[in-house]
């Protein structure tokens, strides 16, 4: 089965929105147990955003590096464009090393200026720090990387190498490697990479082949099964487990954590994919997502990433829409992504974009 065409742009932009939506709704409730969130908000848990540590609709670390990656890939069409080539792995890198600098901290390496330039590091507002995972933190400042699958840096499969992975699969033919790319760059453990890589191509093959979820939940599983059993054993079980208990219908939030907490990556996408197959409307599955005890801002993430993905932006509230911090930024990359990759720039248009997004 297919979903019906939906225009690119929306699609793309619902899909970033969405991810930010689930972000800031859980950011408030992340590491509060169900019991303790039901007692502060109500017995439906929170249905709205909420003030928390920093604001009302202000989002976290998982939306920075998500934009940071959106801005890798972006750079690394644009060296394509300039080069005739471009390494995954070295522009999502530096990309990366961005947004370490947006916290405060240099990595131990010495950096090129081309590494540490751009609009995007310009932004004072990506300069907050959020929570960052400390995984992502060590393994960037570490002169060992970046990871990969061959450079085990860690044996981490936290969820800070999935929660950012979303542009992959919107932009990247080759989303499953890229994705494996990207999450190995901080973590090193195969189900912290595997579980990236199968949730940018879920968004690839949705967005590419019309797919609708739960096609698309079952094909993404074949790329995992190049692998040896025992690396992809933990994240084809917390799909599996996704899918069983989506059939089971009548969701609640003591069926979300039979999944996990998210904490780690194949828990946190289980918990993503199974709110958004249960969801009747965007709204339903991404309060779904957050009102659980453990990593709720993740898998808000996770969730309002597919679900924007599958409603566009008319079915995501306008209130949401319109408070979500960074909201006006991404809808600007996302035009610029879509310029870049859809097209072919020149003259004029080409200058700005690689003054925005220096190609080398």
């Amino acid at each position: 089965m297919t979903m019906e065409p939906m225009d690119k742009r929306d699609r793309m932009l619902g899909c970033l929105l969405g991810g930010a939506i689930g972000d800031a709704l859980g950011a408030p409730v992340e590491f509060m147990t169900l019991g303790i969130i039901r007692r502060q908000f109500g017995p439906d848990g929170v249905q709205d955003f909420e003030a928390g540590m920093w604001g009302r609709g202000v989002v976290t670390d998982d939306t920075q590096m998500m934009l940071f990656t959106l801005e890798g890939l972006i750079r690394g069409y644009l060296r394509f464009i300039d080069r005739g080539l471009a390494d995954p792995c070295a522009v999502l890198h530096h990309a990366y090393l961005r947004w370490l600098i947006t916290q405060g901290i240099r990595p131990d390496a010495e950096l090129a200026d081309y590494v540490t330039s751009g609009w995007l590091l310009q932004q004072e507002g990506l300069h907050a720090r959020r929570a960052p995972g400390n995984t992502c933190l060590s393994a960037l400042i570490s002169a060992n990387g970046p990871g990969s699958p061959e450079n085990r840096l860690n044996d981490s499969k936290g969820c800070g190498g999935i929660m950012r992975v979303a542009p992959v699969g919107l932009l990247m033919p080759s989303a499953f490697d890229i994705g494996v790319t990207s999450a190995a760059i901080t973590h090193t453990h195969p189900s912290g990479y595997l579980a990236a890589g199968y949730f940018a191509e879920l968004i690839r093959l949705m967005v590419r082949e019309n797919m609708t979820l739960r096609d698309a939940a079952e094909a993404a599983i074949e790329p995992l099964l190049r692998y040896d059993e025992s690396e992809y054993d933990e994240t084809a079980r917390a799909i599996h487990s996704a899918l069983i208990l989506a059939d089971e219908g009548d969701p609640t939030p003591e069926k979300v954590e039979q999944l996990g907490q998210g904490w780690i990556a194949e828990e946190a996408l289980a918990i993503g994919l199974y709110c958004a197959l249960v969801a009747e409307d965007f709204r339903h599955g991404v309060l779904q997502a957050v009102n659980h005890g453990g990593d709720s801002d993740s898998t808000g993430m996770l969730a309002g990433n597919l679900l924007g993905l599958i409603y566009g932006t008319a079915g995501i509230p306008s209130y949401w829409r319109d408070q979500v911090e960074f909201a006006d930024l991404i809808e600007e990359m996302v035009d610029d992504a879509l310029l870049v990759v859809d097209y072919e720039p020149e003259g004029d248009a080409l200058r700005r974009l690689k003054d925005k997004y220096p190609p080398n």
